[in-house]
């Protein structure tokens, strides 16, 4: 579902240890994900998120990890092993104008879609393909990078979401990020 994919080297920037210095996953994503719970990373590049996911979800939870670029899932893949959380995370590569969840319908918790709204030729699709995984009441954190994505775009993005049926809860404060928590209505 890329406009413009990001270059698999700067993956390795992205997953650096250095990041959580400044975008922490257990302080953004531990108020929103529970033990057990069925998590979804959008855009996962490397990990860096996924990973965190997967350790809070526990042996019971699941984390699905979706790209576009077999080389980020594979860098994933190997972190994962390593990590000992393999068993918990399915790796997906998704096609340019779909991310290929059909099977997922009703059975997502928690969705993060972490730098990536703006990368998507069409976000609506993006939300709505998005919608249809989360269980009710599942929740989707959106957070857009400040520097990148224009206030007016991010506000946009948002309003694409809710006219797929999500509805605004929260903002929660993400270090250089325009974020929205938006819950399944």
């Amino acid at each position: 579902m890329a406009e413009r994919v990001c270059p698999v080297w700067v993956g390795y920037l992205l997953a650096s240890p250095i990041r959580k210095l400044f975008q922490n996953p257990e302080k953004i994503l531990g108020p929103h994900v529970k033990e057990g719970m069925t998590v979804l990373d959008v855009g996962c590049a490397m990990g860096f998120f996924t990973l965190p996911l997967a350790s809070m979800v526990g042996p019971q939870g699941k984390a699905i990890a979706i790209d576009m670029q077999e080389k980020m899932l594979g860098t994933l893949q190997k972190r994962a092993g390593k990590a000992g959380l393999s068993e918990r995370v399915e790796t997906r590569i998704c096609i340019a104008d779909s991310l290929g969840l059909n099977d997922l319908k009703e059975t997502v918790d928690f969705a993060l879609t972490f730098a990536v709204v703006h990368e998507v030729p069409d976000c609506s699709s993006l939300f709505e393909e998005i919608h249809e995984t989360l269980k009710p009441a599942g929740r989707l954190l959106v957070a857009e990078p400040r520097g990148h994505v224009p206030e007016a775009n991010f506000a946009a993005s948002v309003s694409a979401a809710e006219l797929k049926g999500f509805r605004v809860v929260d903002s929660p404060t993400i270090r250089g990020s325009h974020t929205a928590l938006l819950e399944k209505s």
